[in-house]
């Protein structure tokens, strides 16, 4: 999408409960927050997010998920006031398929800020950023019991479809 910092791409918002919140591109300058972030999601949250129980991320993972290359991999976070700092309260990311054309997707939202509606606003950010990157549809699989989630996308305009071979998992699928 050309040569972009996180500084052009950052959005204040102000949620249907007054509450301000900025959705911009994750950093480098992240991964003390990221951390943080990740210890306070709930372990069914986790759970939900890597369809398995994880405990923490290690140093890889915090590294991978706080750089981006604002083309074939992207994050936004939500930052909002939490306890008198500001910290990460929700991400959505993408990274690209081989295609060149789909990018498959994942977002996690903070427990206490469930629908609040920052999901709906990271996601969209996501959508618009990847469509303008030239993806043509964004996908992701989804824990067939993620209630929440299944209708959050669907609400989003994604088709959901059954995995004959994995009964455990949906597949989410959106043209952008």
């Amino acid at each position: 999408m050309g040569d972009f910092t996180a500084a052009h791409l950052g959005e204040r918002r102000t949620l249907a409960d007054g509450r301000q919140v900025t959705i911009r591109p994750i950093q480098p300058e992240d991964e003390a927050a990221e951390r943080r972030f990740f210890a306070r999601l709930s372990a069914e949250t986790r759970r939900l997010r890597f369809m398995k129980f994880v405990r923490a991320l290690n140093e890889q993972l915090v590294h991978t998920f706080t750089r981006v290359d604002y083309d074939r991999y992207m994050a936004f976070v939500c930052e909002a006031t939490v306890g008198g700092a500001q910290e990460i309260v929700g991400e959505a990311r993408y990274a690209a398929e081989a295609d060149g054309e789909s990018c498959e997707f994942s977002i996690v939202i903070a427990d206490e800020w469930h629908k609040s509606g920052i999901g709906g606003l990271l996601m969209n950010a996501l959508m618009r950023y990847a469509k303008a990157s030239g993806f043509k549809t964004m996908e992701g699989m989804v824990l067939r019991d993620n209630r929440p989630m299944v209708k959050f996308v669907r609400a989003l305009g994604f088709e959901i479809a059954p995995l004959p071979q994995e009964p455990t998992l949906v597949r989410v699928v959106r043209r952008l």
